[in-house]
């Protein structure tokens, strides 16, 4: 997640905690968070398909995002 944050998301190596909010404490605007997204989807080879009513908020937030993708697209779940 910090290489995403500060290559794509124009970020000065940010300290990462899960409690860290995108908007309000990273400052992603709205190109921020879709560069972030599609990094995020490019690296770890998944579709994030987030709530759009409850998009995550946090850092922790999507890091469960992304983890629970990573599990649902594992080996055992490829067509």
């Amino acid at each position: 997640m910090n290489r995403i944050l500060t290559e794509h998301c124009d970020l000065k190596e940010p300290a990462i905690r899960p409690d860290q909010r995108l908007q309000e404490d990273l400052g992603l605007d709205s190109l921020g968070l879709l560069a972030m997204a599609v990094e995020v989807e490019n690296c770890f080879q998944i579709h994030l398909n987030e709530d759009p009513n409850q998009p995550p908020q946090t850092l922790g937030e999507l890091v469960e995002l992304i983890s629970k993708r990573i599990e649902q697209t594992g080996p055992e779940n490829e067509k």
